[in-house]
């Protein structure tokens, strides 16, 4: 009973889906929303001035640094992912306020899309499962189902990269906020809905053996 109790004492509530939508997409709508109303403003701050897209940035990167940090004191971890971008939009979102220059929150995507990529390609070299370390638990798949999602996730990723370089240094600033904002999170989206017959053909048997054994109860 006592180590009933302890257990029940360490667990985390499950965060509510709207909770955790709101952390983890809420800065980034932000940093959209104060682009579109200033983006053909100047704004003077402390005797500086700054265009639309930096104001944006000044509200974007302290609220999604709380957002993050809020969603790791809910949960008690976070996804490496959300652990490079915290780290890479503090450093170059204050880059681009101190410099007063939009371009290095811009490369910032290209900058954790291209790690991404070198992590996983080194994985396969090496013929390391890192991918499958990190998300097994949540996706249980056989070896050969890893190897073929990470070499997918690895290409998908470099296409990322390559993609953000030619939209912000061909395009308008509004095409590449737009893109930033809707483009990538639903690119990610068809890329794992696409891969939906990868993880069901590749699923580990013992958790489909245990569909059925659920149903019966």
């Amino acid at each position: 009973m006592k180590q009933d109790k302890v257990q029940s004492v360490g667990t985390r509530p499950p965060v509510k889906p709207w909770l955790k939508t709101v952390l983890e997409f809420g800065p980034l709508i932000l940093f959209f929303t104060v682009f579109m109303l200033y983006r053909d403003q100047n704004v003077v701050l402390m005797g500086r001035e700054y265009g639309g897209f930096v104001l944006a940035t000044l509200a974007f990167v302290p609220v999604m640094i709380v957002a993050l940090l809020i969603l790791w004191r809910l949960t008690g971890r976070l996804a490496p992912m959300q652990v490079a971008t915290l780290i890479l939009v503090t450093v170059f979102g204050g880059l681009t306020l101190w410099l007063n220059d939009p371009r290095f929150l811009k490369i910032k995507p290209t900058i954790v899309f291209s790690l991404f990529a070198g992590i996983l390609a080194t994985g396969l070299f090496l013929r390391r499962n890192w991918l499958g370390a990190v998300l097994s638990e949540a996706l249980p798949m056989t070896p050969e189902g890893w190897r073929l999602l990470t070499i997918r996730m690895a290409l998908f990723f470099a296409a990322m990269a390559i993609g953000n370089e030619i939209v912000w240094r061909t395009m308008s600033e509004t095409t590449w906020v737009w893109f930033e904002t809707f483009g990538q999170p639903i690119l990610i989206f068809v890329f794992l809905m696409g891969n939906a017959g990868l993880f069901k053909a590749h699923a580990l048997p013992e958790v489909e053996a245990a569909n059925p054994a659920d149903g019966e109860g």
